[in-house]
């Protein structure tokens, strides 16, 4: 709660989580009819296996665990057995449990709450029914226990809430709330005697117990149904999550008692449309989603998650009305580009909205929506229905936008101050609708695609046509990868081709999709394109060889894919799913096969990626795959008068024939020595000072001084005078007086 971070992820289970419950050392959770008690967060350590329907209802209970199905039965399981202690059938026509609490010192005792309004006090132990209230014969949706002792606050489906002594059967207070049922109730424990209570519609209502009277609303809160509400214990701090992703905690240290974010994660709240990565670390991914937001994803810790916020047409009078009354919110983002460049002076951030002929720009450093909404003049008065924006391109430097409409003009505007600096074509760029836009690295060519069959490339400066060339079929979309010049487009036959914008000729067809392409991306290298399409698919096709080298199959179809610009990963939005999946590029760590697929290569469906790891991970296909990439089969000859070449470098294969030669230079002359290793006492000289023993030196080693041994040139002069150096006797005065003439010296030493 700290820091709201992740702290430890479980491993998973088969199927959604749909009820939750912790005690101090086990936690909870059931899929289905199966109830499971994960250890350390970590590894499932008991499975519960006897209900046959699926499970609502959890709570703790000592040694003991207490579930209810969607049947009517409850079960009490033994936690460390796994047994069942006690199995109870109720009527559903009579009492539908739908609300389970264990009152604070009541022994072996829970509290059951109905659709039918009654409650029910039971004796687990005897399994004897202690006492029936009549209830308020409202449904009751949410049981909590209160600071006090013997009180329960009950939540009923008409929004109100009954504050009753359970010891007494007696209603201590009463309220209500006008947004439908109660989702979810708690009770601050610092000192401050408030109640908070959760609705369908994301309000918060604070009630002030010691006056009996609402105290302040939170109103928007979450932008779904609050799921789950909880104050910390002795501090005001709630914490709040609801089905629009997100869980806040919320301090209460202002005037009035209202409170304030303090700590937030969300993600989307609907399914992103588009993504893609920002800057060239490859650490940021730009997410639009259905909910109408614009968020950045960091690929190396969630706390450097950021929202960008939600579009809007006027900010301020947005503010005011909130979010369920806003009818200044923009549609969501269906294409956008960004660019690093300049992001620390203007916008940098340009997109298209749904429906809509404004585009918008946002602040990657500001997290905000930017100031300038661009749109042709002659459409400033009044807002069409029928034209809108369908393409857009950032310029590398940052300076430019070109958006391109569903009428077929293309402007070019400036990012900085948001002004029209011109438009291609006298009127219209094409005929037809933009399908795509691309600018190249240099700001020299703008590359344009219609509806109509055609793609035009412009000169960017002066907005003239340069080159126009027609399709074998009508563009869905293109992709321009700017360092190699490659353009990728994709067609409405399911098919792909690859242009050079050099040469402005097709130099790549690659089909074999059998639905609509969603959207394609080039490695870092530009050597592989990477698409998706709607056949639930994503291929990956090698631009040099121009085939098929890999192709997998995924439950849901990928809506948005983009490449890292390091290429480490390949991140991907999937139908009808909230989260951004991270696939690893496995070339980069180890040995992958890039062949070609045969004709009839049929995908294997692969499991999305999730947070935990992966366990019981067959090693048997990779082994094979190795195998298969260490033997290798030469082709058969295309005749005998003929030569096959090899296709490898130059330097795999030059020196093959001085193999031999090699390999007995880099012969090693001696093998390698252990060193010495080291003594675990090192030993010291005795005596009233410690000290250690000096290392023996290694007699091994060799003196590079060499020693000439009996070829040394001594004379009888030095041998006499090196002796005299040993002994400290010194008899050379007699030896020479006797040897004396009268060539030589007498020397007395």
């Amino acid at each position: 709660v700290n820091r709201l971070g992740i702290v430890a992820v479980s491993n998973a289970l088969p199927q959604d989580i749909t009820c939750l419950a912790a005690d101090r050392m086990l936690i909870f959770a059931s899929h289905d009819n199966i109830l499971h008690a994960f250890a350390r967060n970590k590894e499932v350590v008991h499975t519960y296996e006897g209900h046959k329907a699926r499970i609502h209802l959890l709570q703790p209970f000592g040694d003991h665990v207490i579930s209810v199905d969607v049947d009517n039965v409850l079960i009490v399981w033994n936690i460390q057995s796994e047994e069942e202690y006690l199995q109870v059938d109720f009527d559903k026509t009579t009492f539908a449990v739908s609300a389970l609490l264990h009152p604070s010192t009541y022994l072996n005792k829970i509290l059951l709450g109905s659709e039918q309004g009654s409650l029910q006090l039971w004796n687990i132990r005897s399994n004897k029914l202690l006492y029936s209230f009549p209830g308020w014969h409202l449904a009751v949706t949410t049981l909590e226990q209160a600071p006090a002792v013997d009180v329960v606050a009950v939540g009923l489906v008409s929004g109100h809430i009954i504050v009753h002594n359970i010891k007494f059967d007696e209603t201590l207070m009463k309220f209500q709330q006008d947004w439908g049922p109660i989702t979810a109730i708690s009770f601050r424990t610092d000192g401050h005697p408030v109640m908070a209570a959760g609705s369908p519609v994301g309000h918060i209502a604070l009630w002030d117990l010691e006056e009996k009277k609402l105290m302040c609303q939170m109103q928007d809160a979450h932008s779904t149904a609050i799921a789950g509400m909880s104050f910390v214990p002795g501090e005001p701090l709630l914490i709040t999550n609801g089905a629009d992703n997100a869980i806040r905690v919320w301090i209460f240290d202002g005037p009035g008692g209202t409170g304030r974010v303090l700590r937030s994660r969300m993600g989307h709240s609907a399914p992103p449309t588009k993504i893609r990565y920002h800057g060239q670390n490859g650490e940021q991914i730009l997410s639009a989603g259905q909910d109408g937001t614009l968020q950045s994803f960091s690929t190396v810790h969630e706390k450097f998650n950021k929202s960008l916020g939600r579009g809007s047409i006027n900010k301020k009078k947005s503010k005011k009305k909130g979010l369920k009354l806003d009818t200044m919110a923009l549609p969501p983002i269906t294409v956008f580009a960004s660019e690093v460049a300049h992001q620390n002076d203007w916008d940098s951030i340009v997109a298209c909205h749904q429906g809509y002929i404004t585009c918008t720009t946002w602040n990657y450093q500001k997290t905000s929506m930017g100031a300038h909404k661009l749109r042709p003049e002659e459409f400033s008065k009044y807002k069409p229905i029928d034209i809108y924006a369908t393409a857009v391109d950032i310029t590398s430097c940052g300076n430019f936008a070109v958006i391109g409409l569903s009428t077929g003009q293309v402007d070019v505007y400036n990012m900085q101050s948001g002004i029209h600096r011109g438009r291609y074509g006298k009127e219209k760029a094409h005929e037809g609708a933009i399908r795509g836009l691309a600018v190249d690295g240099l700001n020299q060519l703008t590359i344009t695609a219609g509806s109509e069959r055609l793609i035009k490339f412009w000169k960017f400066k002066t907005k003239d046509l340069v080159y126009s060339t027609e399709l074998s079929s009508s563009p869905s979309g293109i992709l321009l990868h700017r360092d190699s010049g490659i353009l990728g487009i994709a067609f409405d036959d399911f098919s792909i081709s690859v242009l050079d914008i050099e040469t402005r000729k097709i130099v790549r067809t690659f089909s074999g999709h059998h639905g609509r392409i969603n959207d394609m991306t080039f490695s870092p290298d530009g050597r592989w394109l990477i698409t998706s399409s709607m056949d639930c698919t994503i291929k990956t096709w090698d631009l040099p060889s121009g085939c098929l080298i890999d192709c997998f199959l995924v439950d849901s179809a990928a809506v948005s894919l983009t490449m890292s610009p390091t290429g480490d990963f390949l991140a991907s939005t999937h139908v009808d799913d909230l989260g951004i999946y991270l696939w690893s590029n496995r070339s980069l760590y180890s040995l992958v096969s890039l062949r070609p697929l045969p004709a009839d290569y049929e995908p294997s469906v692969v499991t999305l990626p999730s947070t935990c790891p992966v366990q019981d991970v067959d090693m048997a296909g990779d082994e094979e795959t190795s195998d298969e990439m260490i033997e290798y089969v030469s082709p058969e000859q295309l005749g005998e008068q003929l030569v096959t070449l090899s296709s490898l470098p130059e330097s795999r294969w030059k020196n093959l024939l001085s193999l031999d030669v090699i390999k007995k230079k880099n012969k090693p002359r001696e093998p390698p020595k252990v060193p010495k290793s080291a003594p675990f006492f090192i030993p010291t000289v005795p005596g009233l000072i410690p000290r250690y023993i000096a290392p023996e030196e290694d007699n091994d080693t060799q003196s590079k001084v060499v020693n000439l041994g009996v070829l040394a040139q001594k004379s009888d002069f030095c041998v006499h005078l090196e002796e005299a150096l040993s002994t400290n006797e010194c008899k050379l005065t007699r030896h020479f007086t006797k040897n004396v003439d009268a060539n030589n010296i007498l020397i007395h030493v």
